[in-house]
């Protein structure tokens, strides 16, 4: 044990109580215009928060208020200027980082709008529906510009590969797709899980997929020829989210047995695993150079922790 802490820590720097109610989501941006590092969360009081991280301090910023329900996911734009969030309102909104206004509204219909996910250029919001589409909005035009069909079941996550080619969804029934982003193709099914899938992320070089799921693995596939490349156990119950980290060297996961894992991507080993929180993890993140970690979930409280590089 001593051995793993010498490469990963926690700052143990815990924001307890930051939300009235369970952290659902949280993002984690920087600003290209100004190297401002930004947290945006998102909870099931309907409240999306944005936080300054500096100095190794989080101050809030911003409460933003409009959304009428629990916040379900959140996303920061590439360029780190806007931030998207989906709420079980069935609204998308987009709101501006620097000013903590609100740019726009989107109707995702009855029930619509699961993840949201920004695409690399920033110009479109891609989320899940309760029917197995992907819709994708214009984050200019605030509308559905168009969508993608799994024929599948409801889509709880999406994630765009870094390259902009792929866009990958995991619906409840645990089945994940692979869209061919120019054409709108799907290229490939996988049907790894059996439970849903509550997370997928690919690896910054868009070769491989890591998908998260309820049966409680990890698995990793290679996105080219949809070939199951290793399934990683650990996590006592649910896998709720998994990033990977921006040098392409490790990836980090959450569960609901309270814990978070960080894995070292060639080796497919966990190297270490913080039990910080005291309820399901929701959410967890790298920042842009992936030298810190965010963990947010059900007891209020995010956490942060140091990865040396």
């Amino acid at each position: 044990r001593t051995q793993q802490f010498m490469y990963f820590f926690p700052l143990h720097q815990q924001f307890s109580k930051t939300h009235d109610d369970a952290i659902w989501t949280a993002a984690w941006g920087k600003s290209e215009a100004d190297g401002t590092e930004t947290i945006v969360t998102g909870s099931l009081d309907d409240m999306v928060k944005v936080w300054k991280w500096s100095d190794e301090k989080l101050e809030l910023q911003w409460t933003l208020e409009g959304h009428q329900l629990g916040v379900v996911s959140v996303d920061i734009s590439h360029n780190g200027a806007i931030a998207a969030s989906s709420s079980l309102d069935a609204h998308i909104r987009l709101w501006d980082l620097e000013s903590g206004k609100q740019i726009k509204s989107m109707d995702a219909g009855p029930v619509d709008a699961w993840t949201v996910a920004f695409s690399p250029d920033s110009k479109h919001i891609a989320t899940g529906s309760h029917l197995g589409k992907v819709n994708i909005f214009g984050v200019e035009s605030g509308k559905k510009e168009y969508s993608l069909d799994t024929r599948g079941k409801f889509i709880l996550s999406i994630a765009y590969s870094p390259d902009g080619k792929y866009l990958a969804s995991g619906a409840i029934d645990g089945i994940i797709n692979i869209f061919d982003i120019a054409t709108g193709k799907l290229l490939h099914t996988l049907e790894g899980h059996a439970m849903p899938i509550r997370s997928l992320t690919f690896s910054p070089d868009s070769q491989l997929l890591v998908t998260a799921s309820d049966d409680g693995y990890i698995k990793i596939y290679d996105v080219q020829h949809a070939n199951l490349a290793g399934t990683l156990s650990g996590h006592g119950s649910w896998v709720l989210n998994v990033a990977f980290s921006p040098d392409d060297t490790h990836f980090v996961s959450s569960s609901s047995d309270k814990s978070v894992k960080v894995w070292d991507a060639s080796s497919r080993a966990c190297i270490n695993t913080f039990f910080d929180h005291q309820d399901q993890v929701w959410s967890v993140k790298y920042n842009s150079t992936g030298s810190k970690i965010i963990s947010a979930g059900d007891d209020r409280a995010i956490h942060i922790y140091d990865c040396p590089m």
